[in-house]
């Protein structure tokens, strides 16, 4: 089966999904699905590194990739949810090429990076380490978040980094780096975001955008504009929704008296 870093290399469109909640059951469920990834979000979420481990574990077991989206662009954050078995990190706020040679080089050990070793259920506790070695610098999936508008003008040196597997935008933080958090209707959002998709146009490069609402119809018109990598949502939202919906149809339909 094709892996999601042969996906992103061809540009072939995979959908994902967010967890933040650290339950087995619930990131069992999200695996079992459809979608082609999960990622464990470490940065907007109560989910400690241990409770990343066993997701990572169960995501994986699911037969789909398990990424983590680490809380900031730090080396140790990064190198304990490799190590964690991840096959690949989602690095928040890269605004500049340093800072994207900084996130591969944490995921990369050398010559490539600058990766400490550890021995831990990446590694085999030991046992693969090898194999895991082998791996790692060739099979591991680095994306960088878009979120600021420096990254923006910065957009061509950060994707011309090596081993810099995709990107996509965080659509709020972008228009909060604007001033005007959440409306994405203004014409600087509209400008920043067409500004992005011409240069991964140009550049052949993965296009990723964070869909935040459960909505199908806006992630085909993400497909259709060239998105290949999408996070759709969260459970939270799925669950929450779904929820919603079904009291408000229940309130609807008229009791019948036994």
């Amino acid at each position: 089966m094709e892996g999601l870093k042969a996906k992103l290399k061809r540009n072939k469109a995979t959908i994902g999904s967010w967890i933040t909640i650290a339950d087995p059951a619930v990131t069992e469920i999200m695996a079992k699905s459809g979608f082609d990834w999960l990622a464990i979000d470490l940065e907007h979420s109560a989910i400690s590194i241990g409770e990343a481990a066993n997701l990572i574990r169960i995501i994986e077991l699911c037969g789909i990739a398990p990424l983590v989206r680490v809380s900031e662009n730090n080396p140790t954050i990064i190198k304990r949810a490799m190590d964690a078995g991840a096959h690949g990190v989602i690095v928040p706020m890269v605004n500049t090429k340093e800072e994207a040679v900084r996130a591969v080089s944490a995921v990369k050990y050398p010559p490539v990076g600058t990766r400490g070793v550890g021995l831990g259920r990446a590694q085999g506790y030991g046992l693969k380490f090898e194999r895991y070695r082998s791996w790692v610098n060739k099979g591991s999936v680095v994306i960088v978040q878009i979120e600021h508008i420096q990254a923006v003008k910065n957009l061509k040196e950060i994707l011309s980094v090596e081993g810099v597997d995709g990107s996509m935008i965080g659509p709020y933080d972008l228009s909060g780096s604007l001033g005007i958090p959440g409306e994405f209707d203004r014409e600087e959002v509209k400008e920043a975001i067409a500004t992005y998709e011409t240069v991964c146009r140009k550049m052949k490069k993965p296009m990723g955008y964070h869909v935040i609402q459960p909505n199908a119809e806006e992630v085909k018109e993400r497909l259709a504009k060239g998105y290949t990598f999408l996070p759709v949502s969260l459970e939270t939202l799925y669950l929450g929704l779904r929820l919603k919906d079904f009291f408000a149809d229940l309130k609807k339909r008229p009791t019948k008296k036994a």
